[in-house]
């Protein structure tokens, strides 16, 4: 009877024990096979900072092969990383340090510039036998010679400029001010952090504002679609709209525009009107028109941006969906996220999924990985989306952005002054342009600039007529 006891007990201690050593089996297997990128690219990944100390960290570069970061070995025979452009890309670069972490590019792209990308990355000892001593290159689609023109075109004044190519997604400047020199971002780690300008947001990407009239655009593609007016429609407009008892909406200065067609409308940016729109539209069918923009909708790249807060719509008073009309209420967007709205436009109703990373290059040149350029959303219908633009087009040519005009370029347009509860109001310009290599969506906000007519369109001019130079001189 003991001998039996005592066979069970050892069986069930055997069958424990090969339990528990197919779980562990079981868990290595899967840290091996599926955590292991976010394991090995962990920033509290001791050894994986050890790693990174003896491998020259791959380089950062534009469209073009300019050097946007790199690493110099120093005569401790470790790696300082140099970025020659400095503040002017820094908002898409980032900075890479041991004690403060790896942010923008540097940061998504890490485990590729480091060469930890390989299968047998997660192999820690064995690696070593077949490691080079160099990191991957990253390939941007941004064009610095846009983005130093976009940098100056800002000037000293706060804010940001996204331009894409409308065809394909791509980023080709990222602006942000105030930037921060990445190259000494160590020594001055606590002021920067401090410094009550943000200069280490990326506000291209990541600042929220009140988008201002710019949205007025999709509000008037959302009531062609939806029916609830036409182009041949004339509305009214007294310089005020009462709402109900308790609200009444005026126009910029109390502006009276009397008889007046949508196109119009957009060209003087009439209140009375898209604020009429709105309310003809209701809560359901403007929650659906921001859906049908990718307003809730994430990118899933290396682009960081945070999710667009918008307000609960079904909980909107009449007096708040008509500020909505006119991109005011609780709406708040990113430049990056206008400059996408922009691009609907000129594409016909198409998104094109926005991406940086062009491609990975071995440290030999041999391409690792190509970005496939990827429809988003189709946003509207083409027909739609043609009719905006012709607006904005006009907008530019007879309306309140005049000063963006370029000759012999059609540029469409958007102005916005956008009202700002802790300062003087917000200047946005947002817009398309048709240049003979390519069609352009851009946004440009100024803080606090007031108009977007006087301080961001002359911007978007500035910045398109370098760009048709250029390819004027290069052909």
């Amino acid at each position: 009877m003991h001998d039996r006891k005592m066979k069970k007990y050892i069986y069930n201690v055997t069958v424990l024990l090969f339990s528990l050593f197919l779980i562990l089996i079981g868990y290595i297997t899967y840290l091996q096979s599926f955590e292991s990128p976010n394991l090995a690219n962990n920033p509290l990944n001791r050894r994986a900072m050890e790693m990174e100390k003896h491998i020259q960290r791959g380089m950062i570069l534009d469209c073009n092969g300019e050097k946007i970061a790199y690493s110099k070995k120093n005569e401790q025979g470790t790696f300082s990383r140099i970025y020659p452009l400095r503040d002017i890309t820094a908002s898409i670069s980032g900075y890479v340090g041991e004690k403060i972490g790896n942010v923008g590019i540097e940061g998504y792209a890490n485990t590729d510039l480091v060469g930890m990308n390989s299968p047998l990355a997660r192999f820690g000892p064995l690696k070593q036998l077949f490691n080079k001593d160099r990191g991957n290159n990253v390939k941007l689609t941004i064009d610095t010679n846009i983005q130093k023109v976009a940098y100056d075109a800002l000037g000293n004044q706060k804010g940001a400029i996204v331009i894409l190519n409308a065809k394909t997604g791509a980023v080709l400047a990222m602006v942000s001010k105030p930037s921060f020199d990445p190259n000494t971002i160590d020594q001055h780690w606590d002021q920067l952090r401090s410094d009550s300008s943000s200069p280490l947001l990326n506000r291209a990407s990541q600042g929220l504002y009140p988008p201002g009239s710019i949205l007025k655009t999709m509000i008037a593609d959302a009531a062609l679609k939806e029916n609830v007016t036409t182009t041949k429609e004339i509305f009214y407009c007294p310089g005020f709209l009462k709402i109900d008892d308790t609200y009444t909406l005026y126009e910029s200065d109390n502006e009276v525009h009397g008889k007046i067609n949508l196109q119009e409308a957009l060209n003087e940016s009439c209140n009375v009107t898209f604020a009429t729109l709105a309310l003809r539209l209701g809560e359901a069918k403007l929650a659906d028109t921001f859906d049908r923009f990718g307003f809730r909708k994430t990118f899933d790249n290396e682009i960081d941006e945070p999710q667009i807060p918008l307000p609960e719509f079904k909980k909107l008073s009449d007096g708040e969906i008509a500020q909505v009309g006119i991109g005011q209420s609780t709406v708040l967007v990113t430049p990056l996220r206008m400059a996408l709205l922009a691009s609907a436009f000129i594409n016909h109703g198409t998104i094109m999924k926005p991406y940086l990373i062009d491609e990975i290059l071995s440290p030999d040149g041999f391409v690792l990985k190509k970005t496939v350029t990827e429809k988003w959303l189709e946003a509207t219908t083409a027909q739609s989306a043609d009719t905006i633009e012709s607006f904005m087009k006009s907008v530019v040519k007879q309306g309140t952005a005049t000063r963006a005009a370029v000759s012999g370029i059609d540029v469409a347009g958007k102005t916005g002054t956008a009202e700002n509860s802790s300062g003087d109001s917000h200047a946005w310009f947002i817009g398309s342009a048709t240049l003979p290599s390519q069609d352009i969506a851009f946004a440009i906000i100024v803080e606090n600039g007031d108009f977007g007519g006087l301080a961001a369109a002359p911007i978007a001019k500035r910045i398109i007529t370098n760009i048709v130079h250029t390819e004027e001189v290069t052909q």
